[in-house]
């Protein structure tokens, strides 16, 4: 099994921006998406990579949140900028589209007005 870790999730005011990063401890590559869940709604795609780096944004995100991974090392990163209190959420990351590996804890943003 694969253990997925999330990170660089934190506290920002409307506007800011933060790095999210997913380690995970395979050799092969993977398309990787970042979700998301807020309280009381179901987890959501927010963007993901292909393995020939093909992209795909939900609207909400669009122009905002860049998705990008370093094969080298097997990491995953996600820059949200111009966050907004609707972003507040657990993020995570997992396979795309599909989802095969069991869910890490998730990072925690919160975006305050």
């Amino acid at each position: 099994q694969v253990q997925l870790v999330e990170s660089g999730g934190g506290l920002v005011q409307s506007g800011g921006s933060l790095r999210l990063a997913c380690s995970r401890r395979t050799d092969n590559l993977y398309s990787m998406g970042w979700y998301r869940q807020a309280p009381g709604k179901q987890r959501e795609l927010v963007a993901g990579i292909t393995t020939y780096s093909g992209i795909n944004y939900a609207d909400s995100v669009k122009g905002r949140f860049t998705i990008s991974r370093e094969k080298v090392n097997n990491t995953v990163y996600l820059q949200m900028n111009s966050l907004k209190p609707e972003d507040t959420a657990v993020y995570f990351c997992n396979t795309y589209p599909t989802q095969i590996w069991a869910w890490g804890q998730g990072t925690q943003v919160t975006v305050s007005s």
